[in-house]
């Protein structure tokens, strides 16, 4: 059995798996914001939960809002601030009595799609969350890619390439909350995209009313959407001359607007090096429950 859990901002979810992926627990505790002991408390009493409703012992793998540095050994860049500066892999193998795997949530989303998913059975998976934030994993063989410095998939804080004057200007309105300006977060998540509909508009909205307004002809979200599918293209681009994965997997509140599916593609080609762009851009198999499928998968099938 396979223990996956989803240490969330707002929400600690635990699953239990069998080894065909069929879920045999799945349970939710609210996560004690800006207690550290708690927050190693809550994981356990979630893995004491699963346990005790199945009757196995399981492997334990766990996703988390940020990454362990592979210099100091501590949590780095979590948005969960309290976890940053704590030995967390380290405590959780302590309390928990047994190995436990680490990944950043986006890579347990990668992982999740490239194993029974989306993207099952491809080789190298470039997977994108596009909702409140932007975050971005990559599997290469069903297995999360950390990188050297535990910084891998971090795409969302690159600048967004081959800005326009409008996206030069956005730039200098907006800046992202790691301190820097023209990141592709601040443009391609949902938050960007509610941003954007407001310079144009005067008006802020959700995504989702947005689309609504789309649907509905509306020649200001028209705009505002057609503008966030370049920029999601010329982003998409950038991974592709990059690292030319297998399948893009898309998931978050964005990944919902299915016309992203029949516009972005052709999008693409243009900024691609060479114009030679074929490879299937599909929404998340799993949805909200990648994370956490992602973690429980930390622990691959031995082949």
């Amino acid at each position: 059995m396979r223990i996956g859990i989803d240490l969330g901002g707002t929400k600690t979810e635990v699953i239990a798996l069998a080894d065909d992926g069929q879920q045999l627990f799945r349970h939710r505790l609210p996560t004690p914001k800006n207690d550290y002991q708690q927050t190693i408390g809550t994981i356990v009493e979630l893995v004491r939960l699963a346990e005790e409703a199945t009757g196995e012992r399981g492997t334990i793998g766990i996703g988390i809002p940020g990454s362990i540095s592979p210099y100091t050994r501590v949590v780095k860049n979590a948005n969960s601030t309290w976890l940053n500066g704590q030995p967390f892999d380290k405590d959780l193998c302590d309390a928990l009595s047994r190995e436990v795997r680490l990944a950043n949530d986006a890579n347990c989303f990668a992982v999740s799609e490239a194993t029974d998913g989306a993207a099952a059975g491809a080789a190298i998976v470039f997977a994108v969350i596009v909702g409140t934030g932007c975050g971005s994993g990559i599997a290469i063989n069903g297995r999360s890619l950390i990188g050297g410095n535990g910084t891998a998939g971090e795409w969302g804080h690159n600048p967004l390439p081959w800005m326009d004057a409008d996206e030069q200007r956005f730039c200098e309105e907006v800046s992202c909350y790691c301190g820097k300006q023209g990141c592709i977060e601040t443009f391609i998540s949902g938050t960007g995209f509610s941003t954007d509909y407001q310079r144009l508009s005067g008006k802020l909205l959700k995504g989702s009313e947005i689309m609504q307004l789309v649907d509905r002809q509306d020649p200001v979200a028209e705009l505002a959407i057609a503008r966030y599918e370049m920029r999601l293209a010329k982003s998409l681009a950038h991974i592709v001359n990059v690292l030319d994965p297998d399948v893009i997997v898309l998931g978050g509140g964005m990944s919902n607007n299915d016309r992203l599916y029949q516009t972005v593609p052709q999008l693409v080609k243009p900024w691609v090096f060479g114009g030679e762009f074929e490879t299937p851009i599909r929404k998340a198999v799993h949805g909200d429950s990648s994370g956490v499928r992602g973690a429980a998968w930390l622990w691959p099938l031995e082949k």
